[in-house]
């Protein structure tokens, strides 16, 4: 069988290799941005390992010979899954890599805005040392925290940050009643934000969920809020996050996703002084890296072997 890595930002791909080379497949690589280059590059390959490529119709059209789909991540927005569904191509992904990892950035950048540490060290590397500078900072006992996603990752984040709140409230329209984490009050999506002076987002981005927090979520937020999104960077219209954060309305933002990567060099959130910006690291561990790379690769050598990937997100045929 022969493999192409469509995409990757890896300076090797020798866990890959391991993986597939010694399964008896062929693994070739590309470097692709556009539909149209993964279908040039896509020409007699049976599996894909994707990063960022656009795996859109017109590649599944273009090739019929495509029988599986396996993208380095949780998320599966890259690729048409509906597309997918159509052509009997399977799609896969690896949920469990890195729970551990983004469950801990987003607690961290949580922390973060509510002691405003990045505005406090930009202060005293000026030459400032007052503590009034960094604005009013509130006692988490007294606010509510809002998790917007309860899957493994939502969970665990509000497993580790609830405990400083003085209550914490969530939003999954998917997860049954049975298995609702307990501590956690289920509200609707409006009361949620309407009720949480802190929300982190953890939702999968979908046509549903795309630009969902935007100025009328915003708006119902107590003013003075926090926002921390580690999930998807399409979950939030930046225009309305800057102008929250501009009117007072939200004391702070911290973004590890955005919707264009790397944003635009002027864009006002990279000068925002409220704004804390990582560069898409929350999955990262070095540790985290190996297991999402093997289990991408395993899941073809898998499907090969036994008709079924260990992920399967889209069932094909």
């Amino acid at each position: 069988m022969k493999v192409l890595v469509t995409d990757a930002e890896y300076t090797s791909l020798d866990i890959e290799a391991e993986v597939l080379e010694t399964a008896g497949h062929e693994l070739v690589t590309a470097s692709c941005r556009t539909p149209a280059e993964v279908i040039e590059a896509g020409a007699g390959v049976d599996a894909f390992l994707v990063q960022y490529a656009p795996i859109t119709a017109d590649v599944f059209e273009a090739l019929p010979q495509l029988r599986l789909v396996s993208r380095y991540g949780v998320g599966v927005d890259a690729v048409d899954t509906e597309a997918a569904r159509d052509h009997g191509v399977w799609v896969c992904n690896v949920p469990d890599y890195g729970t551990t990892e983004v469950a801990l950035h987003a607690v961290a950048m949580l922390l973060a805005l509510l002691r405003n540490v990045a505005g406090h060290d930009r202060e005293v590397r000026a030459g400032h040392w007052d503590y009034h500078l960094g604005g009013e900072l509130r006692r988490p006992s007294s606010l509510t925290l809002g998790v917007l996603g309860l899957g493994r990752i939502g969970r665990m984040t509000a497993e580790r940050a609830a405990p400083w709140f003085g209550a914490a409230a969530g939003y999954d329209p998917y997860l049954p009643d049975v298995a609702w984490p307990e501590g956690i009050e289920r509200l609707d999506l409006t009361d949620v934000f309407a009720r949480s002076s802190a929300v982190t987002l953890h939702l999968p981005l979908t046509d549903a969920t795309s630009g969902l927090v935007g100025t009328d979520l915003l708006r119902r937020m107590p003013t003075g809020s926090y926002l921390v999104n580690t999930a998807r960077g399409g979950l939030v219209d930046l225009d309305a996050l800057v102008e929250a954060l501009d009117s007072g309305q939200l004391a702070g933002v911290a973004l590890d996703v955005l919707p264009q990567e790397p944003p635009p060099s002027r864009h006002p959130l990279l000068t925002h002084p409220r704004a804390l910006i990582t560069p898409h690291v929350a999955w990262y561990s070095a540790e985290a890296e190996v297991e999402l790379r093997r289990k991408a690769a395993q899941n073809i050598a898998d499907w090969a072997w036994t008709g079924r990937p260990t992920y399967a997100v889209v069932e094909g045929r």
